[in-house]
């Protein structure tokens, strides 16, 4: 949009908004970017570098000592096939389970379906603790159990009224087109709901994996067996045994880790398999959100 100025020039509004929210917007991803960054460079970095904050902009004294320490660790491995284990079993049980239950919900003819809606909502406010749910865990005897990773996670009663509000959008006529033809609700259900929600499945899927490959707490409360341990509660041993190793030994000037560089390793370690999964569903992410929240 053209206008004048006070000598009569004409300039163009629209050129000079665009150019402010590029600016911010550059300014803003360079404040994102650059711990970010500065994490990177100094796993990369020796003791005395990060010690002294030399590393901002690129690693000195380069070494890969601390991604070492890191791996060293023979059961890192089996840490790791059990944090993508959950991860993947997490996903796909959570996803099938949230989609059952929005599906149904989403059916105004279900009988009950404001009772089965109040008791969702109030799970989304209220919560008994974690010592009573420590107790349910116990009596369901999942402690020390690989399942108390799955079944706890199962159904999140937010990401069910996503899919909700997806599920919604599609229309009755589908739905009607494909009982004429003899489907039962489990093959609407699997052949036509299913295949038609993939922006929406996906966004849960995204938020759900990211949080079941960074939970931690799971692991810390209710496992005690090394061998259950996913790679956060294996990493963070790994933190722990560098600090006390650290403090026996602070003045050792052969040392080339810090629990610091440590802990940035194990840092850039755990968030690399998200940043290379998150792309490959980011198409999918904005449809997702945008369609299944907006209810008209």
């Amino acid at each position: 949009m053209e206008t004048l100025n006070k000598k009569g020039k004409a300039f163009n509004s629209d050129k000079v908004f665009n150019t402010v929210i590029i600016v911010f917007l550059c300014i803003f991803s360079a404040i994102i970017i650059m711990p970010i960054w500065n994490i990177v460079v100094n796993s990369f970095s020796d003791a005395f570098a990060i010690a002294n904050g030399d590393s901002i902009f690129w690693p000195k004294g380069f070494t890969l000592d601390n991604y070492k320490a890191v791996f060293n660790d023979s059961s890192i491995i089996n840490a790791f096939f059990i944090s993508v284990s959950k991860t993947v079993i997490g996903v796909i049980g959570h996803v099938f389970f949230c989609s059952m239950m929005a599906y149904g919900l989403s059916k105004k003819y279900l009988k009950g379906r404001k009772l089965y809606t109040t008791m969702g909502i109030i799970t989304m406010f209220f919560g008994g603790g974690i010592i009573p749910f420590y107790l349910l865990i116990k009596r369901l005897g999942l402690l020390n159990s690989f399942w108390v990773y799955i079944i706890p996670s199962l159904l999140s009663y937010y990401d069910v009224i996503v899919l909700m509000n997806f599920f919604r959008q599609i229309p009755d006529s589908l739905e009607e087109a494909a009982i004429i033809d003899g489907a039962g609700t489990w093959g609407i259900f699997l052949r036509i709901v299913m295949p038609l929600s993939k922006p929406a499945l996906a966004t849960i899927a995204l938020f759900h994996g990211v949080s079941q490959w960074n939970d931690f707490m799971t692991a810390k409360l209710y496992i005690t067996n090394e061998k259950l341990y996913p790679l956060q509660m294996k990493l963070y041993q790994i933190i722990v045994q560098q600090q006390f190793a650290s403090m026996r030994n602070p003045t050792n000037v052969a040392i080339t880790t810090t629990a610091k560089g440590i802990q940035l390793a194990t840092i850039v370690v755990t968030t690399l398999p998200i940043i290379i999964i998150y792309p490959l569903l980011q198409k999918y992410f904005v449809t997702g959100m945008m369609i299944g929240a907006v209810k008209e």
